[in-house]
């Protein structure tokens, strides 16, 4: 699954690739903490990997962008789930707002034999974010979260595994580990951009061993000393678990022979910097969203060079 992450809340401009005329979103721009088909993918593939990026990305910004009701979301992602049953049965030619997206992964799935099940979990993953966010829905624990992740992550991986061949369940197993792991780790560094927007990702169960609560992360709350050191200490046992996943997942890189394997040893990589990141600012990211940018590249071919 090396080339493109599962589909992350972001918040830097990254040029998104948008249909014209959607009607909730326009030039909507995007961060990226891992590549995105870079120059390290096999180039036979890269429209294929595009193609369920930009599916995926624009899916994505239905659910999140812009200022439309749950009811006017919902709507649209029906109208895109029945494009997306046109563009791979074959029945029809999606035209309109979103034939930029549809006709590329039309192409895609019939050269490729994409699996269509895992495209549509992704659908289900937006929805239930929007289902989630308008209800006000807290996660009760970190299964839970891995449950949300089996729909809006490891497809992702499954669907790149699928197009380099890779189908044995070890690394299936290894692919779902990393992408769940990219996604929760998503998770802990987007704590202050989620929170304000209903976004409720802080395990219950976590929250209570710790004594806390989810409003003492809120951007206006002012905890007291003492609790802050306690909501460190939730944010970095979240982190630990997600660390301890992309470490059950990360040989997988090393089997993935060629220009993929090392494409997925930086995108394990980024996500481990990430953690470290936030280790660094002694996990308090409901104050600060920590990145990996330009001046991190270095450390991570380094690291991904001596990967064992």
């Amino acid at each position: 699954m090396p080339s493109t992450p599962p589909p992350a809340h972001s918040a830097r401009p990254h040029t998104a690739t948008e249909p014209a005329g959607s009607p909730l979103s326009a030039s909507v721009g995007h961060y990226e903490n891992f590549p995105v088909a870079s120059l390290l993918c096999p180039p036979a593939l890269r429209p294929a990997v595009m193609a369920i990026y930009h599916f995926a990305r624009t899916a994505d910004d239905i659910a999140d962008e812009g200022q439309a009701s749950a009811g006017q979301r919902l709507a649209e992602l029906s109208a895109y789930r029945q494009a997306l049953t046109a563009c791979l049965d074959g029945t029809d030619n999606v035209t309109g707002p979103w034939r930029p997206i549809f006709g590329p992964l039309r192409e895609a799935a019939q050269q490729h034999h994409l699996p269509g099940a895992l495209l549509h979990d992704l659908i289900r993953a937006f929805e239930q974010d929007v289902r989630y966010t308008a209800s006000g829905h807290r996660y009760a624990s970190t299964d839970e979260l891995l449950d949300y992740c089996r729909l809006s992550a490891n497809p992702v991986g499954r669907l790149l595994l699928h197009l380099y061949g890779v189908k044995d369940s070890v690394s299936l197993q290894q692919s779902d580990a990393v992408c769940s792991a990219l996604q929760l780790i998503n998770f802990w560094q987007d704590i202050s951009v989620d929170l304000p927007r209903q976004r409720h990702y802080l395990p219950t169960d976590l929250l209570q061993r710790h004594g806390l609560r989810l409003e003492d992360f809120m951007p206006r709350a002012a905890p007291d000393a003492a609790t802050r050191v306690r909501m460190g200490q939730a944010v970095a046992e979240l982190c630990t678990q997600a660390r301890s996943l992309m470490q059950q997942g990360a040989p997988l890189a090393r089997r993935i022979p060629g220009r993929a394997g090392w494409e997925l040893r930086l995108v394990v990589q980024g996500g481990l910097r990430i953690l470290d990141k936030i280790a660094a600012r002694q996990h308090r990211t409901w104050l600060r969203r920590p990145t990996v940018g330009p001046v991190d590249l270095p450390r991570l071919l380094w690291r991904a060079l001596w990967m064992r």
